[in-house]
């Protein structure tokens, strides 16, 4: 009896702080300094921790064709060092104080954030201002970065099995718009690219009027101002132009399908399917259609396709949240002596059963559910709220209330809506379909 109190006190508490978690209102200001750099400030006196973040409108669809990587290898650069802070220190800087810091690039942005203890705040502001100011770009960071750049690239893609699946996908699924190539970039551009160019890229888009400052944490918002001026105002505006492509993919009509070879023992499915952009309402549906498909043992595709026929390994979807309309993946690793046609026609089969039939009421309300609780999660730190806020407004045509109200969105998806996107979006005139096949003995290289 006692054991049984115990653990619906448990289980009352735990819901309690769910449902407190869903009311907390995120009461944020924002404002623009004159240079342009947008501000966002979110007190939050919980902890004594404060999150620092900046994020630049630039990602690899803002590069050249014949000069892909350069965001990420800025990502690289900007810890280099700047006029006042030697190479090495930003590192040397955080960790003395007690705190992280990290950086990444993806299509659209780069953010920079520091995680430090409260009374080490002016700190993320100095370093962060130094490098929106006063990067040092030398050779000698140059050509450091470029070898940082090709060792990761080799660990992450070249020499991991199933490495190159994001960048083979986007590659194959994209004909004109920017997203064909990735993030990564391509190593024998940064290998070409001019002291000058990596200067000139990092005066175009490295600049207040194209970054959002947002911190969250343990500040006093009257103080804080004063010192992102201190810290930002004395920073000129940029004077170049920033290139936005305004490239738009045309529709898709039939599929694309295509081998690649990789340094594998078990062949993999993928299935790439192009999507609308982020917080359009049909990108809403396709989200929920994700946690349907492959959140977790429960979802449609491990139950069937791991557990009950066994044909795969590991299983998986998402759909890449993007500024242009994206993709929605799925992919599948293979179990022993399971061919990829034979996979492949089992996840065909599971996307059909959605498109043909409405999920069941239950299905449906434990859905809401997960996504519910994924929403409030991603939101409970001040690193999580702080990048949020930056991507709403980025993002969002300014609307960073959206912190506050698109769970709304999610929770207006319909059973029908979920269908709807499955059989307009997820349809075999719209997909890219790539069989991941081990090399044949005594290949060299990746083939297709």
């Amino acid at each position: 009896m006692a054991k049984r109190l115990l653990i619906t006190a448990v289980l009352f508490i735990s819901c309690s702080f769910f449902l407190y978690a869903q009311e907390v209102k995120i009461n944020f200001t924002e404002y623009d300094l004159d240079n342009g750099l947008h501000v966002i400030l979110y007190p939050d006196n919980t902890t004594p921790i404060v999150a620092v973040t900046v994020t630049y409108h630039v990602g690899s669809k803002n590069e050249k064709p014949d000069r892909t990587g350069f965001a990420h290898f800025f990502e690289h650069l900007m810890f280099e060092g700047s006029d006042n802070i030697k190479r090495g220190e930003y590192f040397q800087y955080v960790q003395n104080a007690g705190g992280e810091l990290n950086a990444y690039t993806s299509f659209d942005e780069t953010v920079y954030h520091e995680v430090l203890p409260s009374n080490q705040t002016e700190l993320g502001l100095w370093l962060e201002s130094e490098r929106m100011f006063h990067l040092k770009i030398d050779s000698v960071g140059v050509e450091t970065q470029r070898g940082v750049v090709k060792e990761e690239r080799k660990e992450r893609l070249d020499n991991r099995p199933y490495g190159s699946l994001m960048e083979q996908t986007f590659a194959h699924a994209y004909k004109l718009h920017p997203y064909k190539w990735t993030p990564i970039g391509s190593v024998q551009y940064i290998d070409r690219a001019s002291l000058s160019e990596f200067m000139d890229f990092y005066k175009t888009f490295y600049v207040p009027n194209n970054a959002v400052l947002s911190i969250a944490g343990d500040f006093e918002a009257g103080k804080m101002k004063d010192l992102v001026s201190k810290y930002f105002a004395g920073i000129p505006r940029g004077s170049k132009s920033i290139y936005r492509p305004g490239i738009v993919e045309p529709e898709q009509q039939k599929e694309v399908a295509d081998t690649v070879y990789d340094n594998i023992q078990l062949p993999a499915v993928v299935k790439a399917f192009h999507i609308p952009a982020q917080g359009t309402d049909d990108y809403y549906a396709i989200d929920m259609l994700t946690t349907l498909l492959s959140s977790g043992e429960s979802s449609r595709f491990y139950k069937e396709l791991v557990d009950k026929e066994q044909k795969a390994l590991y299983t998986g979807s998402f759909p890449f949240s993007l500024e242009d309309p994206g993709l929605f993946l799925v992919y599948c690793i293979a179990n022993m002596n399971v061919n990829a046609r034979d996979l492949d026609s089992s996840i065909d089969r599971e996307i059909l059963r959605v498109q043909n039939e409405l999920i069941s009421e239950h299905e449906f309300t434990k859905l809401r559910n997960q996504v519910e609780d994924d929403f409030v999660k991603s939101k409970n730190t001040n690193l999580g709220i702080a990048t949020s806020l930056a991507n709403y407004y980025l993002f969002y045509k300014g609307n960073t209330n959206l912190i506050n109200t698109e769970l709304e969105r999610y929770m207006k998806v319909t059973r029908e809506d979920i269908k709807r996107v499955a059989d307009k979006y997820l349809r075999k005139s719209n997909e890219t379909l790539l069989y991941y096949l081990p090399k044949p003995l005594g290949q060299k290289g990746e083939g297709k």
